[in-house]
């Protein structure tokens, strides 16, 4: 069986809530498990072999002591650290810039430990069962790249499937050709639950109505490691360019993966999720997203005690 790792991407989880650390994670779970547990437990199921955190090297001590330790008694982990600092040679941080870089800083921060093909996924995320086995089949099967062009995957789940209650969230949705593969990924923000399924306010006040049965990315990615060095090289390419952004601007992978998609250098086949996601964009979404896990359980889908 082919190695297969699991990239947890962690470094902004203690600001969630207004929290100062990761102490402050909230549980979901009946025997206190928070939102990680079950996609590490999903990803062990399915059969990935390592755990890798991206976390900020200030959080290292009590995230080991909380998580890290306690998942290593059942899967080899690992810790790669995103700092804002961590800056290729020639350039330097700008003078007020608060936040690291984004999420393709924070698997470039994983190039000296990930060798293998690996998923990538948000800590604070549920993504369900079914995406961690697609995806994971699929990375058993994908080989290094041959001519210029990468091999990657995407777990898509249903727009309806993925809204708050309580306010508008963003999504990459996507776009795909006949064959199914990604031909675009349309990042849009404020996206409601209507009556009708979803719309988007737009920056003029007005709404569209979206289909709220398209796919849409939760950053739930399937990567082969030679995406390492295209990220290395764009993540210069992106810093050159920053310009009167260079405060705000952000390195994601959302955007790194539609731009490979136009250049027409990567095949990316979307997986289709039935599964409903849980999130907790905002603090009101805490009760909903525990009754679901409560739900979970008591159907069996998940032991009272994961760990």
């Amino acid at each position: 069986m082919k190695s297969t790792t699991l990239v947890i991407m962690a470094a902004g989880i203690g600001s969630r809530f207004g929290g100062g650390g990761v102490k402050q994670l909230t549980s979901f779970g009946p025997s206190g498990e928070i939102i990680m547990d079950y996609s590490i437990y999903d990803a062990m199921e399915a059969g990935f072999n390592k755990v890798v955190f991206v976390i900020r090297k200030s959080m290292f001590e009590d995230f080991r002591q909380v998580i890290g330790d306690r998942i290593a008694e059942k899967i080899p982990v690992e810790y790669a650290f995103q700092e804002m600092e961590d800056l290729p040679e020639g350039f330097e941080v700008p003078q007020g810039r608060e936040k690291p870089w984004g999420t393709g800083q924070a698997i470039l921060a994983c190039k000296d430990i990930v060798k293998e093909p690996f998923a990538v996924i948000n800590a604070d995320d549920y993504y369900g069962k079914d995406a961690f086995r697609k995806v994971h089949d699929y990375l058993e099967k994908a080989g290094d790249k041959k001519s210029d062009i990468f091999n990657f995957c995407m777990a898509g789940f249903v727009l309806k499937n993925t809204l708050s209650e309580h306010g508008g969230v963003t999504r990459g949705i996507c776009r795909l050709s006949e064959n199914g593969e990604l031909s675009e990924i349309r990042e849009t923000k404020n996206i409601i639950k209507t009556q009708q399924g979803a719309a988007a306010f737009m920056a003029d006040g007005s709404t569209v109505t979206l289909d709220a049965e398209s796919l849409v990315s939760m950053n739930f990615w399937g990567f082969t490691p030679d995406f390492m060095d295209e990220l290395e090289t764009g993540f210069r390419r992106f810093l050159s360019g920053l310009g009167e952004n260079a405060l705000t601007g952000e390195y994601l992978l959302p955007t790194i993966v539609d731009g490979l998609i136009k250049e027409k250098r990567v095949d990316l086949t979307v997986l289709p999720s039935g599964d409903k996601w849980f999130g907790v964009t905002f603090q009101e979404d805490v009760p909903y997203v525990k009754e679901a896990f409560a739900e979970l359980v008591a159907k069996g889908v998940y032991p009272e005690k994961l760990f």
